[in-house]
């Protein structure tokens, strides 16, 4: 029996193509997205409004950058707004989700009763059977998303299901992948670098298997004032910590490439304030 061989002639795909606007996240992320729009015969950039609608992002970056704090700021936003989110914890216990997302509402002025109403939780930190077993996971949350009509997904992380087994990273990112595009999911993935791994590069465990298969990166890197060279660029005192954001690539839409220094403020927002060269210009 001969193969069945399945080709699309690109004007076919027209009816399916996803429309392009930002899905915002509550920071300043969302004017560094952008698109390219003819106005009286010129070409102007237009602020996206935040990630790629249907987009598949990894957020990387090694420990206490603010990947968590990002994702659950995404997750509060979309949520005040509306929209369902699943927000699927792999590190830490849902209940300290409820109290980080509670505190995450007083500081950003959002309605936490929203919150509460339409964010669904999916516990694998606690669940052997969901962390070892991608298809019994998979299973879960299309469940939640079908019954919930779920629209953004995150699961912090991505890299707590292939933690002993790097070798299987590309194969279960993938997978994950190609089920939220199938469900139509705007999500975030928080991925987790070892400690050999450049702190500004894409990489993390597992590789490059999580940046070449999504749609797009977002780094986060601390520095350490420790040199007076550093005290004199920066205009910190020494055992500062300078933190900054830079979109990696993403493969749907323009963007920002620039490095921007950012802050965690004192109740646990993300404020990303100026591009790292301004900001050494200004000295903070």
């Amino acid at each position: 029996m001969a193969k069945k061989y399945e080709y699309y002639e690109l004007g076919e795909l027209k009816a399916s193509a996803p429309k392009l606007f930002g899905v915002p996240t509550g920071t300043k992320l969302d004017e560094m997205f952008f698109k390219i729009e003819e106005e009286s015969g010129q070409f102007v950039k237009k602020p996206l409004g935040g990630i790629p609608y249907l987009a598949v992002m990894n957020v990387t970056g090694v420990p206490d950058t603010g990947k968590s704090l990002l994702a659950e700021q995404f997750a509060a936003v979309q949520a005040s707004l509306g929209y369902k989110v699943l927000f699927v914890t792999v590190e830490s216990p849902a209940n300290f989700l409820y109290t980080s997302l509670k505190g995450k509402a007083k500081a950003l002025g959002l309605d936490f009763d929203k919150i509460e109403e339409n964010i669904v939780v999916v516990d694998a930190s606690v669940s052997d059977e969901l962390r070892e077993n991608p298809k019994q996971l998979m299973t879960t949350m299309a469940y939640a998303i079908k019954e919930k009509k779920v629209t953004n997904v995150v699961i912090d992380s991505i890299t707590g299901l292939y933690e002993h087994k790097e070798v299987m990273a590309r194969q279960i990112v993938r997978q994950f992948f190609n089920f939220l595009k199938k469900w139509k999911q705007t999500a975030i993935l928080v991925s987790q670098k070892r400690s050999a791994q450049a702190s500004e590069s894409a990489e993390a465990a597992g590789g490059l298997a999580v940046a070449h298969i999504v749609d797009g990166t977002i780094v986060l890197d601390k520095k350490i004032i420790d040199t007076k060279w550093e005290v004199s660029l920066y205009n910190k005192p020494i055992g500062s910590v300078i933190r900054t954001i830079r979109i990696d690539g993403c493969r749907l839409t323009g963007h920002d490439s620039r490095t921007w220094v950012f802050e965690i403020t004192e109740l646990g927002t993300i404020d990303i304030i100026a591009p790292l060269t301004e900001y050494i210009k200004g000295k903070g």
